[in-house]
């Protein structure tokens, strides 16, 4: 209710002002600039193979409609032909000749016509292609993509986490030479475009034997300099005296970083979640170079691989799409409330 309450605030008492116009005007520009591809995307994927080539092209998934006409083995397409007085009867193709169709009446089909295709409308219905997310499973080895796309962000993510916080752990609480210099090198990583290392990266990978494993490409990935600094950020704003005192209550530096320092840390380890969950599921450089066997492809590599140079499936592709783009969706709806705390607090000091 106060978000909706919020929402409908304006400047002007009685009447709307014209900066509350403007600024609405902008918003809603910018909600449908934003959402419209993705809701065109998601309508999309549940259109059948010759509802996305039809021309000119519709936002509902419309189909064209078929009867089962007696002495023929298939559904026939059906259309809407004018005939003489203006009267319009609805037919089924039986065949076409170039411009020229033979159709037929599904209540009498001995008697056939012959119609030009200029002179028909096709009969659509509106119809959820669900068939093109079921398929993906039964026809494709899409289930191993998944499976290989959730693996390597989940464990990725963990590690990255893991990693992350305990250096950043170190550069925050504790006092030892060079610690500047320590992290302003890791910084300065964050000037390196990941392209320049592509080449050592993947000499590294080979040399160690992880080419075509999953691990070749959650490993070069764990530790990440915008991770270092966003949590040591944060860390910077959790009291020294709580890690002391838990020092004087002889409590191990595990034990502090583990039972203290990650939980008062929540909200920025939540944020660094969301980006890296983010980077890992849309990555697709390093499992490119790194992964050439079909069975190790994650989901960018096989929508990629799926786009051949003669025909393309779209409707497969663009429900392939979809799924691609649900876990990213999901993990940031949950954890989206810790983005502005987190980012906030990171940079108190």
């Amino acid at each position: 209710m106060k978000s909706l309450r919020f929402l409908w605030l304006t400047r002007g008492r009685q009447k709307l002002h014209w900066t509350d116009v403007l600024s609405y005007s902008y918003l809603l520009v910018g909600l449908f600039v934003m959402f419209a591809p993705v809701l065109w995307l998601v309508v999309s994927s549940f259109k059948t193979e010759s509802a996305i080539g039809q021309f000119p092209p519709t936002f509902l998934p419309y189909s064209q409609k078929t009867v089962a006409v007696v002495g023929h083995d298939k559904p026939l397409p059906l259309f809407k032909v004018a005939g003489e007085g203006g009267q319009v009867r609805e037919l089924a193709q039986v065949s076409r000749i170039g411009i020229m169709a033979t159709m037929v009446d599904p209540v009498k089909p001995s008697d056939t016509v012959q119609v030009n295709i200029r002179e028909r409308v096709p009969v659509n219905e509106l119809k959820l292609a669900t068939s093109n997310y079921t398929d993906l499973f039964g026809k494709f080895t899409f289930g191993a993509y998944l499976w290989n796309s959730v693996f390597i962000t989940v464990v990725a993510t963990l590690l990255t986490l893991l990693f992350n916080s305990m250096a950043a752990f170190a550069l925050s609480k504790y006092q030892f030479k060079g610690q500047k210099a320590v992290f302003l090198l890791i910084i300065a990583t964050l000037m390196i475009p990941p392209t320049i290392i592509l080449v050592p990266v993947f000499l590294v990978i080979n040399s160690v034997g992880l080419l075509n494993s999953l691990w070749g490409v959650i490993l070069p990935a764990v530790a990440t300099p915008t991770g270092v600094f966003l949590l040591r950020q944060y860390m910077l704003t959790i009291p020294d005296e709580l890690i002391e005192a838990a020092r004087m209550d002889h409590a191990s530096e595990w034990r502090i970083y583990w039972r203290i320092v990650l939980p008062l840390s929540a909200p920025a380890l939540a944020v660094l979640a969301i980006f890296s969950v983010m980077w890992r599921w849309n990555d697709f450089l390093l499992p490119l170079i790194v992964l050439s066997k079909s069975e190790f492809f994650t989901l960018q590599l096989a929508l990629n691989s799926f786009q051949g140079e003669l025909n393309t499936q779209w409707h497969y592709l663009l429900a392939m799409t979809v799924i691609t783009l649900l876990p990213v969706t999901l993990v940031f709806a949950f954890l989206q409330r810790y983005i502005t705390t987190g980012i906030a607090s990171a940079g108190v000091k």
